[in-house]
Protein backbone atom coordinates (compact mmCIF):
# COMPACT_ATOMS: atom_id res chain seq x y z
CA UNK A 1 0.00 0.00 0.00
CA UNK A 2 2.89 2.57 0.75
CA UNK A 3 4.52 1.83 -2.19
CA UNK A 4 0.81 2.62 -4.15
CA UNK A 5 1.00 5.56 -2.16
CA UNK A 6 4.43 6.92 -2.79
CA UNK A 7 3.56 5.70 -6.74
CA UNK A 8 0.94 8.31 -6.51
CA UNK A 9 1.91 11.27 -4.73
CA UNK A 10 5.25 11.47 -7.57
CA UNK A 11 2.39 11.08 -10.37
CA UNK A 12 0.37 13.84 -8.99
CA UNK A 13 3.62 16.25 -8.62
CA UNK A 14 4.21 15.24 -12.47
CA UNK A 15 0.81 16.23 -14.08
CA UNK A 16 0.20 19.33 -15.04
CA UNK A 17 -3.78 18.95 -14.11
CA UNK A 18 -2.87 17.94 -10.34
CA UNK A 19 0.35 20.70 -9.90
CA UNK A 20 -1.12 23.99 -10.87
CA UNK A 21 -1.48 25.92 -7.63
CA UNK A 22 -3.87 28.75 -9.05
CA UNK A 23 -5.97 30.82 -6.79
CA UNK A 24 -7.13 32.42 -9.02
CA UNK A 25 -9.55 32.21 -11.98
CA UNK A 26 -9.09 35.03 -14.78
CA UNK A 27 -6.95 35.45 -16.90
CA UNK A 28 -8.80 31.46 -17.73
CA UNK A 29 -5.70 29.66 -18.97
CA UNK A 30 -7.49 26.28 -20.13
CA UNK A 31 -10.08 28.17 -22.48
CA UNK A 32 -11.74 24.76 -23.78
CA UNK A 33 -12.40 23.50 -20.41
CA UNK A 34 -13.47 26.77 -19.52
CA UNK A 35 -16.17 26.64 -22.84
CA UNK A 36 -17.29 22.41 -21.38
CA UNK A 37 -18.22 24.06 -18.15
CA UNK A 38 -20.14 26.97 -19.58
CA UNK A 39 -21.62 24.39 -21.72
CA UNK A 40 -22.35 22.55 -18.93
CA UNK A 41 -24.16 25.76 -17.05
CA UNK A 42 -25.84 26.50 -19.57
CA UNK A 43 -27.64 22.81 -20.21
CA UNK A 44 -28.89 23.00 -16.26
CA UNK A 45 -32.35 21.60 -15.43
CA UNK A 46 -34.29 20.19 -12.43
CA UNK A 47 -36.24 17.13 -12.42
CA UNK A 48 -39.28 18.86 -11.52
CA UNK A 49 -39.18 20.27 -15.11
CA UNK A 50 -40.29 16.48 -16.32
CA UNK A 51 -43.47 16.03 -16.38
CA UNK A 52 -44.61 12.19 -16.05
CA UNK A 53 -48.69 12.57 -16.29
CA UNK A 54 -48.52 10.82 -19.58
CA UNK A 55 -46.33 8.17 -18.19
CA UNK A 56 -48.59 6.10 -16.03
CA UNK A 57 -50.98 5.24 -18.70
CA UNK A 58 -48.33 4.82 -20.98
CA UNK A 59 -46.20 1.93 -17.87
CA UNK A 60 -49.94 -0.31 -18.37
CA UNK A 61 -49.44 -0.61 -22.21
CA UNK A 62 -45.76 -2.25 -21.67
CA UNK A 63 -45.78 -5.98 -21.42
CA UNK A 64 -44.31 -7.40 -18.74
CA UNK A 65 -41.38 -8.04 -20.14
CA UNK A 66 -41.03 -4.60 -21.45
CA UNK A 67 -41.51 -3.84 -18.12
CA UNK A 68 -38.74 -6.19 -16.51
CA UNK A 69 -36.46 -4.34 -18.94
CA UNK A 70 -36.80 -1.06 -17.64
CA UNK A 71 -37.55 -0.92 -14.63
CA UNK A 72 -33.75 -2.90 -14.26
CA UNK A 73 -32.36 0.20 -16.25
CA UNK A 74 -34.45 2.38 -13.91
CA UNK A 75 -32.79 0.38 -10.96
CA UNK A 76 -28.62 0.29 -12.42
CA UNK A 77 -29.86 4.54 -13.22
CA UNK A 78 -31.51 5.20 -9.77
CA UNK A 79 -27.99 4.04 -7.98
CA UNK A 80 -25.00 4.52 -10.63
CA UNK A 81 -24.99 8.58 -10.07
CA UNK A 82 -24.44 7.75 -6.40
CA UNK A 83 -21.10 5.88 -7.41
CA UNK A 84 -19.92 8.53 -10.04
CA UNK A 85 -20.37 11.25 -6.92
CA UNK A 86 -18.63 8.76 -4.56
CA UNK A 87 -15.51 8.58 -7.54
CA UNK A 88 -15.26 12.79 -7.49
CA UNK A 89 -15.29 13.13 -3.81
CA UNK A 90 -12.83 10.05 -2.97
CA UNK A 91 -9.94 12.69 -3.30
CA UNK A 92 -10.36 12.92 -6.96
CA UNK A 93 -11.39 16.41 -6.97
CA UNK A 94 -9.06 17.22 -3.96
CA UNK A 95 -6.33 15.80 -6.71
CA UNK A 96 -7.59 18.26 -9.51
CA UNK A 97 -5.51 21.55 -8.95
CA UNK A 98 -6.94 23.75 -12.39
CA UNK A 99 -9.63 25.83 -11.09
CA UNK A 100 -11.30 25.27 -14.65
CA UNK A 101 -11.79 21.45 -14.30
CA UNK A 102 -12.22 21.51 -10.81
CA UNK A 103 -15.54 24.11 -11.18
CA UNK A 104 -16.54 21.44 -13.84
CA UNK A 105 -16.12 18.69 -11.53
CA UNK A 106 -18.01 20.68 -8.92
CA UNK A 107 -21.00 21.26 -11.40
CA UNK A 108 -21.43 17.70 -12.40
CA UNK A 109 -21.49 16.31 -8.92
CA UNK A 110 -24.62 18.32 -8.43
CA UNK A 111 -25.95 17.22 -11.97
CA UNK A 112 -25.36 13.50 -10.86
CA UNK A 113 -27.35 14.38 -7.98
CA UNK A 114 -30.68 15.71 -10.25
CA UNK A 115 -30.08 12.44 -12.11
CA UNK A 116 -30.51 10.59 -9.27
CA UNK A 117 -33.54 12.26 -7.72
CA UNK A 118 -35.05 12.38 -11.49
CA UNK A 119 -34.33 8.58 -11.83
CA UNK A 120 -35.70 7.58 -7.99
CA UNK A 121 -39.12 9.63 -8.55
CA UNK A 122 -39.79 7.70 -11.83
CA UNK A 123 -39.70 4.38 -9.50
CA UNK A 124 -41.52 5.72 -7.30
CA UNK A 125 -44.14 6.92 -9.73
CA UNK A 126 -44.45 3.82 -11.76
CA UNK A 127 -43.80 0.81 -9.44
CA UNK A 128 -46.55 0.60 -6.26
CA UNK A 129 -45.19 -3.04 -4.76
CA UNK A 130 -43.31 -1.60 -1.91
CA UNK A 131 -41.00 -4.72 -2.48
CA UNK A 132 -40.20 -4.55 -5.40
CA UNK A 133 -39.35 -0.69 -4.85
CA UNK A 134 -37.00 -2.12 -2.20
CA UNK A 135 -35.33 -4.13 -4.46
CA UNK A 136 -34.86 -1.58 -6.98
CA UNK A 137 -33.60 1.28 -4.93
CA UNK A 138 -31.38 -1.53 -3.37
CA UNK A 139 -30.02 -2.85 -6.65
CA UNK A 140 -26.23 -2.46 -5.76
CA UNK A 141 -26.49 -5.59 -2.83
CA UNK A 142 -30.11 -7.35 -4.45
CA UNK A 143 -29.37 -7.40 -8.23
CA UNK A 144 -26.20 -9.45 -9.11
CA UNK A 145 -25.83 -7.83 -12.40
CA UNK A 146 -25.76 -4.21 -11.18
CA UNK A 147 -23.70 -5.44 -7.90
CA UNK A 148 -20.83 -6.75 -9.85
CA UNK A 149 -21.19 -2.91 -11.92
CA UNK A 150 -20.89 -0.80 -9.11
CA UNK A 151 -17.66 -3.63 -6.99
CA UNK A 152 -16.10 -2.96 -10.17
CA UNK A 153 -16.25 0.24 -10.36
CA UNK A 154 -15.28 0.88 -6.11
CA UNK A 155 -12.60 -1.62 -7.03
CA UNK A 156 -10.76 1.11 -8.94
CA UNK A 157 -11.91 4.05 -7.07
CA UNK A 158 -9.99 2.36 -3.54
CA UNK A 159 -7.47 0.66 -5.79
CA UNK A 160 -5.96 3.45 -8.63
CA UNK A 161 -4.66 6.44 -9.15
CA UNK A 162 -6.34 9.38 -10.89
CA UNK A 163 -5.50 8.76 -13.88
CA UNK A 164 -6.29 4.87 -14.38
CA UNK A 165 -9.82 6.22 -12.71
CA UNK A 166 -10.31 9.00 -15.21
CA UNK A 167 -9.99 6.23 -17.69
CA UNK A 168 -12.70 3.94 -15.56
CA UNK A 169 -15.18 5.96 -15.17
CA UNK A 170 -15.08 7.29 -18.92
CA UNK A 171 -16.05 3.85 -18.91
CA UNK A 172 -18.77 3.78 -16.70
CA UNK A 173 -20.46 7.01 -18.23
CA UNK A 174 -19.63 5.49 -22.08
CA UNK A 175 -19.95 2.24 -21.51
CA UNK A 176 -22.28 1.25 -18.43
CA UNK A 177 -24.76 3.91 -19.67
CA UNK A 178 -24.94 3.40 -22.78
CA UNK A 179 -27.23 0.89 -22.98
CA UNK A 180 -29.71 1.73 -20.60
CA UNK A 181 -29.65 5.21 -22.88
CA UNK A 182 -30.31 3.14 -25.49
CA UNK A 183 -33.38 0.98 -24.37
CA UNK A 184 -35.41 4.15 -23.01
CA UNK A 185 -34.38 5.91 -26.64
CA UNK A 186 -36.10 2.70 -27.73
CA UNK A 187 -39.20 3.42 -25.76
CA UNK A 188 -39.18 6.85 -27.87
CA UNK A 189 -38.94 5.22 -30.62
CA UNK A 190 -42.31 3.80 -30.34
CA UNK A 191 -43.84 6.81 -28.55
CA UNK A 192 -44.20 5.56 -25.12
CA UNK A 193 -43.29 6.98 -21.94
CA UNK A 194 -42.72 10.45 -22.74
CA UNK A 195 -41.73 11.66 -19.50
CA UNK A 196 -39.07 9.37 -18.94
CA UNK A 197 -38.12 9.77 -22.88
CA UNK A 198 -37.51 13.55 -22.04
CA UNK A 199 -35.59 13.06 -18.81
CA UNK A 200 -33.39 10.45 -20.72
CA UNK A 201 -32.34 12.84 -23.41
CA UNK A 202 -31.88 15.13 -20.99
CA UNK A 203 -29.63 12.89 -19.09
CA UNK A 204 -28.14 11.14 -22.10
CA UNK A 205 -27.17 15.04 -23.19
CA UNK A 206 -25.41 15.86 -19.41
CA UNK A 207 -23.45 12.73 -19.45
CA UNK A 208 -22.29 12.89 -22.84
CA UNK A 209 -20.35 16.11 -21.63
CA UNK A 210 -18.95 14.59 -18.70
CA UNK A 211 -17.71 11.79 -20.99
CA UNK A 212 -16.46 14.55 -23.74
CA UNK A 213 -14.85 16.52 -20.85
CA UNK A 214 -12.86 12.88 -19.74
CA UNK A 215 -11.49 12.11 -22.74
CA UNK A 216 -10.38 15.65 -23.72
CA UNK A 217 -8.43 15.54 -20.17
CA UNK A 218 -6.80 12.78 -21.22
CA UNK A 219 -6.13 13.31 -24.77
CA UNK A 220 -4.63 16.75 -24.21
CA UNK A 221 -3.90 17.24 -20.37
CA UNK A 222 -2.71 13.89 -19.07
CA UNK A 223 1.09 13.38 -19.09
CA UNK A 224 1.33 10.05 -18.13
CA UNK A 225 -0.97 8.14 -19.67
CA UNK A 226 -1.94 4.52 -19.27
CA UNK A 227 -0.17 1.85 -22.04
CA UNK A 228 -2.91 1.74 -24.73
CA UNK A 229 -2.94 -2.67 -23.69
CA UNK A 230 -4.17 -1.13 -20.29
CA UNK A 231 -6.46 1.07 -21.59
CA UNK A 232 -8.20 -2.14 -23.57
CA UNK A 233 -8.32 -4.09 -20.65
CA UNK A 234 -10.50 -1.65 -18.79
CA UNK A 235 -12.76 -1.24 -21.52
CA UNK A 236 -12.84 -5.02 -22.44
CA UNK A 237 -13.48 -5.81 -18.47
CA UNK A 238 -16.22 -3.17 -18.90
CA UNK A 239 -17.90 -4.51 -21.62
CA UNK A 240 -18.11 -8.01 -20.21
CA UNK A 241 -20.07 -6.74 -17.27
CA UNK A 242 -22.00 -4.51 -19.39
CA UNK A 243 -23.18 -7.53 -21.30
CA UNK A 244 -24.14 -9.70 -17.66
CA UNK A 245 -26.50 -6.38 -17.25
CA UNK A 246 -27.99 -7.07 -20.58
CA UNK A 247 -28.60 -10.49 -20.25
CA UNK A 248 -30.25 -10.40 -16.97
CA UNK A 249 -31.99 -7.41 -17.83
CA UNK A 250 -33.16 -8.91 -21.49
CA UNK A 251 -33.84 -12.27 -21.03
CA UNK A 252 -36.74 -12.62 -23.85
CA UNK A 253 -36.56 -11.28 -27.43
CA UNK A 254 -38.97 -7.93 -27.46
CA UNK A 255 -39.79 -6.06 -30.79
CA UNK A 256 -36.95 -4.38 -32.40
CA UNK A 257 -34.85 -4.98 -29.18
CA UNK A 258 -33.11 -8.33 -27.78
CA UNK A 259 -29.95 -9.31 -25.57
CA UNK A 260 -27.91 -9.82 -28.98
CA UNK A 261 -28.56 -6.27 -30.65
CA UNK A 262 -27.72 -5.16 -27.49
CA UNK A 263 -24.78 -6.45 -26.81
CA UNK A 264 -23.40 -5.50 -30.15
CA UNK A 265 -24.62 -2.17 -29.69
CA UNK A 266 -22.15 -2.23 -25.89
CA UNK A 267 -19.03 -3.29 -28.36
CA UNK A 268 -19.96 -0.09 -31.12
CA UNK A 269 -19.80 2.38 -27.93
CA UNK A 270 -16.70 0.97 -26.78
CA UNK A 271 -15.23 1.43 -29.93
CA UNK A 272 -16.29 4.71 -30.43
CA UNK A 273 -14.63 5.46 -27.03
CA UNK A 274 -11.47 4.02 -27.79
CA UNK A 275 -11.18 5.85 -30.83
CA UNK A 276 -11.65 9.10 -28.68
CA UNK A 277 -9.01 8.64 -26.18
CA UNK A 278 -6.65 6.03 -27.61
CA UNK A 279 -7.38 6.14 -31.66
CA UNK A 280 -7.77 2.53 -32.00
CA UNK A 281 -10.53 -0.03 -31.56
CA UNK A 282 -11.23 -3.20 -30.02
CA UNK A 283 -13.98 -4.88 -31.83
CA UNK A 284 -14.85 -3.63 -34.91
CA UNK A 285 -18.97 -3.88 -34.36
CA UNK A 286 -21.28 -1.98 -36.38
CA UNK A 287 -24.15 -0.34 -34.88
CA UNK A 288 -26.98 -2.34 -34.80
CA UNK A 289 -29.54 0.63 -34.20
CA UNK A 290 -29.28 2.85 -36.83
CA UNK A 291 -31.90 4.91 -35.22
CA UNK A 292 -29.74 5.74 -32.20
CA UNK A 293 -27.23 7.64 -34.63
CA UNK A 294 -25.18 7.76 -31.56
CA UNK A 295 -27.76 10.30 -30.20
CA UNK A 296 -27.01 9.13 -26.19
CA UNK A 297 -23.40 9.94 -26.46
CA UNK A 298 -23.20 12.67 -28.82
CA UNK A 299 -26.49 14.86 -27.12
CA UNK A 300 -28.08 15.53 -30.00
CA UNK A 301 -31.54 16.99 -29.06
CA UNK A 302 -33.28 17.22 -33.07
CA UNK A 303 -34.30 13.68 -31.65
CA UNK A 304 -37.26 15.29 -29.88
CA UNK A 305 -39.37 17.82 -30.03
CA UNK A 306 -39.84 19.31 -26.48
CA UNK A 307 -38.83 22.66 -25.99
CA UNK A 308 -37.13 21.95 -22.74
CA UNK A 309 -34.33 20.03 -24.18
CA UNK A 310 -33.54 22.37 -26.52
CA UNK A 311 -32.76 25.55 -24.25
CA UNK A 312 -30.14 27.01 -23.37
CA UNK A 313 -29.27 30.23 -20.95
CA UNK A 314 -27.55 32.21 -23.96
CA UNK A 315 -26.18 34.47 -21.32
CA UNK A 316 -24.04 32.21 -19.87
CA UNK A 317 -22.88 30.79 -22.92
CA UNK A 318 -20.40 34.43 -24.44
CA UNK A 319 -17.26 34.90 -25.42
CA UNK A 320 -14.53 36.07 -22.98
CA UNK A 321 -14.42 39.34 -25.28
CA UNK A 322 -17.87 39.91 -24.81
CA UNK A 323 -18.31 39.75 -20.76
CA UNK A 324 -18.52 43.03 -19.81
CA UNK A 325 -19.32 44.34 -16.50
CA UNK A 326 -22.44 47.19 -16.36
CA UNK A 327 -22.46 49.04 -13.18
CA UNK A 328 -25.26 51.50 -14.65
CA UNK A 329 -28.28 48.67 -14.04
CA UNK A 330 -31.19 48.99 -11.86
CA UNK A 331 -31.44 46.92 -9.19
Amino acid sequence: MSSLIEENEFLYKDEPICSDDRMKLYPIKYEDIWDMYNKAKAAFWVAEEVSLVDDITDWEKLDEEEKHFILMVLAFFACSDFIVNENLDEEYTEKVKIPELKMFLHFQEMMEDIHTQMYQILINTLVKDNDLKDRLFNATVKIPSIQKKAEWARHYIKNSNFITRLVVFTCVEGIFFSGSFCSIFWLKKRGLMKGLSHSNELIARDEGMHRDMACMVYNKYVKNKLDINVVKKIVNEAVDIEKEFIKESLPYNLKGMNKELMCQYIEYVADHMLMTMVNDKLYNTENPFPWMDLISLEGKTNFFEKRVSNYAKQSVITHESQKEIAFDEDF
